[in-house]
């Protein structure tokens, strides 16, 4: 094991450390970890991040269970549609990309370009969501719930998460906040619901068009899980706004680290 691989591993439980801190947020470094500091393939490295950010979210519900923070009604009714769109994009959509997009001599464009450069803007657009105060979002609230923009928003985070493998919470948070009315502690709490059920079944949609390290993954899940454990207790003693607008910088930074090492 080389210092790059055990950077990796260390950053495996620094993911779960952030999810366990803030409820959410570390899990969209999951690819670039894979990519960068395991060399993996995009491709592949989407498909471990699904099973990353779906179990790292499947402990996160059930902490919120006990607390009884999740609205059923809307994590089913937002679930469907993405389900759907997680289908769709795994099983045909990412297989038929070609390795290489755009080709005209002076501009070359590959898949993992393409994909590692939509993942940056995600990221981007995930920290500086993270940086905007919760409060002016609350207060445009709807009065009731829209389930028909709810409906079209779940199918936009499935094609997401099926491109790339995160859970799409920045996205997800909001909206329920939004369109269906719920606190912000519950709008967390039921995200967590649907990102564990679109990752886990966007994961099983490529068991059968991959190979799959089996060892290697429940090792890189149990270490995620660890820092979720230690991050939860770390919660207690540390204030997390802070530390929230300091980690959306940090990936602000990764997302353009990546956006050089793709185009430079």
């Amino acid at each position: 094991m080389n210092y790059i691989e055990l950077l990796g591993y260390f950053s495996a439980l620094f993911i779960g450390v952030v999810v366990g801190i803030f409820g959410g947020g570390g899990s969209i470094l999951a690819v670039p970890v894979f990519v960068y500091l395991f060399h993996l393939n995009p491709i592949l490295a989407t498909s471990y991040s699904l099973f990353v950010v779906g179990f790292s979210a499947a402990v996160g519900t059930l902490i919120n269970i006990k607390k009884k923070l999740i609205n059923y009604k809307t994590a089913f009714i937002f679930s469907l549609p993405a389900l759907f769109s997680v289908f769709l994009v795994r099983l045909y959509f990412i297989s038929v990309i070609p390795e290489v997009i755009f080709d005209t001599g002076s501009i070359f464009i590959t898949k993992k370009m393409a994909l590692m450069l939509l993942f940056s803007v995600v990221i981007l657009l995930s920290s500086v969501s993270m940086l905007k105060k919760n409060e002016p979002v609350i207060a445009q609230k709807l009065n009731n719930t829209n389930y028909s923009l709810l409906t079209f928003i779940g199918l936009g985070v499935g094609i997401l998460t099926g491109l790339i493998g995160a859970g799409g919470g920045f996205i997800i948070v909001p909206a329920l906040v939004l369109f269906a009315n719920l606190k912000i502690k519950n709008a967390v709490a039921t995200s967590m619901v649907i990102i564990t059920v679109n990752a886990l079944f966007g994961f099983c949609s490529d068991i059968s068009q991959i190979n799959i390290d089996w060892f290697f993954l429940i090792i890189i899940t149990f270490i995620s899980i660890l820092g979720i454990i230690l991050g939860s207790y770390l919660s207690n003693f540390v204030n997390d706004q802070y530390l929230k607008k300091n980690f959306a910088r940090f990936i602000f930074l990764i997302a353009l680290v990546i956006i050089y090492n793709e185009l430079g």
